[in-house]
């Protein structure tokens, strides 16, 4: 039988058939995004510097490692791995080293990557970086033989070619298009291509929102297990979202109402709370832990004076900032070695009487020192829970000793932007701030980048001290391990004498993610690779 309708009836039923076609495809659309793995993060920090060369905020690291790749990684023992690198010579003379590159590297853009965007990539983090520079000292040039091979010729031997490519934090050589390394090395790059296991997605970028990453489908891993940050980055979600939270309380909601996956630095005093939910997995990743810095501005008035920096480091003791932060003694060890308590060159030499808040004798020291009285401008970040507490507890101990001190108060980004310039106080500049270093970071001489005192050259707070750049030198030569301990002793000494940084405990922080996640890597830095969602 056959069925004839009207227009009308023919237009409505049209229309329907429509209406249902298109509920089917939005179905569909959604059946697809629920499919999608996708991990929600909260990280320490809103993204909102996006160039991991410029700058050594750990944010802009984490983020370096979602959408680069390296030449070279350390390994969860340590030892540096090739990574990009598939074979690695080095001369008998110890002077030439090459570097070839694996099959299948490509860019985000789906050009290969070559040993000339390696070389450009290579100058430019050592423009910047500590180690890097004090490489570039011995180096005489960074060439490509070829598409795939990178040679590195030294004017003398060091062992800082592999430790320098494999550095496994801030600053790290990550490799990008020659386009963007050969930007100055003192200006932000604004392409964020790279090779990495995730693509940034910049188009779904909204600083105090969220930060997008999705899986990069063209990458190919290393054959090996992921071990640290070597082996294989074998992605397994989807997509990661990075979510602006500042309010550790509104984190701690979310996480426990199932709304956030994964947070990497929970507030202390609410960890009991995370532990009492059976659905949420508390532990830390970074064994070796983390270390609280004081730095000061050497270019301004009255810390270009030693006996003034000496005057803090009397001053202070780290108790006070490690029970103002982190409270719990479980999470913190008080350490007067300055490379790690624990580790190959800790030491206390120079330091025992440092550390003890002896007012008189920073009295003593700021009288000799000159010191005038002018308020010093201290910088206090307010948005990261591990760092907000630290300022408050050095301005009440820097006025107990007889400074004056203007605190003045801002989110972390507007710190870390704020801290490389070199105005006076008075007109945006500063005098002392505080940070934090993962210990990886600084283990030795040449990788702690608050010991390079190479003047201008130097990371913000720019030191100048010819003696310890001669030291860091010997370091950077030696290969004998005894007689590396004894130039880190050496090293140590120096800084108790011109005080580069004032170093103020090791602190220990857990993460917390739901127990339906699976697969995170324990590493000095937190990485996305080889995690899996149930």
């Amino acid at each position: 039988m056959t069925v004839t309708l009207k227009a009308g009836a023919r237009r409505a039923w049209r229309q329907g058939m429509l209406a249902a076609g298109a509920i089917a495809a939005l179905t569909a659309g959604a059946g697809q995004a629920l499919a999608q793995k996708t991990l929600r993060a909260v990280m320490h920090s809103d993204l909102k510097i996006v160039d991991p060369i410029w700058t050594t905020a750990y944010i802009v690291r984490n983020h370096g490692y979602m959408i680069y790749d390296t030449l070279f990684a350390t390994d969860a023992d340590g030892n540096i791995k090739p990574q990009m690198a598939d074979k690695y010579e080095v001369s008998s003379d110890q002077l030439t080293h090459t570097i070839t590159l694996r099959d299948g590297l490509a860019w985000h853009d789906g050009a290969p990557v070559t040993a000339e965007d390696c070389a450009a990539s290579i100058k430019r983090w050592g423009a910047r970086d500590s180690v890097g520079q004090k490489l570039m000292s011995f180096v005489d040039s960074i060439t490509a033989a070829d598409a795939k091979t990178i040679v590195i010729k030294l004017k003398s031997p060091t062992g800082l070619v592999l430790l320098g490519l494999g550095k496994p934090s801030s600053n790290v050589p990550f490799m990008m298009p020659k386009r963007v390394a050969d930007t100055d090395p003192n200006k932000q790059i604004d392409d964020f291509t790279g090779s990495g296991p995730f693509i940034f997605k910049k188009d779904e970028w909204k600083p105090g929102d969220k930060t997008v990453y999705v899986k990069n489908d063209k990458y190919k891993p290393r054959s090996e297990p992921a071990s640290a940050l070597a082996g294989g980055k074998v992605v397994k979600v989807d997509r990661v979202e990075w979510r602006a939270i500042s309010d550790q309380q509104q984190i701690a909601n979310a996480m426990l109402a199932g709304e956030i996956d994964y947070v990497e630095q929970p507030k202390h005093d609410l960890i009991p709370l995370y532990k009492k939910d059976a659905s949420l997995v508390v532990k830390d990743y970074n064994p070796l832990g983390n270390q609280y810095v004081f730095r000061m501005n050497w270019t301004q008035k009255p810390f270009d004076n030693a006996k003034v920096r000496q005057a803090v480091l009397y001053a202070f003791n780290q108790k006070d900032f490690l029970d103002g932060v982190i409270g719990n003694p479980e999470y913190y060890k008080e350490c007067k070695a300055m490379f790690v308590c624990g580790t190959t060159f800790a030491t206390e030499k120079g330091m025992e009487d440092k550390f003890t808040s002896n007012f008189a004798r920073a009295k003593e020291l700021l009288a000799e020192g000159g010191y005038d009285g002018t308020p010093i401008v201290l910088m206090q970040s307010t948005d990261l829970d591990v760092l907000t507490n630290l300022a408050p507890v050095a301005k009440s101990l820097l006025e107990k000793a007889g400074f004056k001190v203007d605190m003045q108060s801002m989110d972390w980004q507007t710190l870390v932007g704020r801290r490389v310039k070199k105005d006076a106080p008075s007109a945006g500049g500063w005098n002392a701030a505080l940070t934090s270093w993962v210990a990886a970071d600084v283990t030795n001489p040449v990788g702690a980048a608050f010991l390079n005192a190479s003047c201008d050259k130097a990371a913000w707070g720019w030191p100048c001290d010819e003696a310890m750049e001669k030291l860091r030198d010997a370091f950077a030569r030696e290969i004998d391990p005894a007689k590396q301990k004894a130039i880190a002793e050496a090293v140590q000494v120096r800084v108790s004498e011109v005080v580069t940084h004032i170093y103020l405990g090791q602190w220990y922080q857990p993460q917390i993610h739901k127990n339906t996640v699976s697969g995170i890597i324990s590493a000095p830095v937190p990485v996305f690779w080889n995690v899996e969602m149930k």
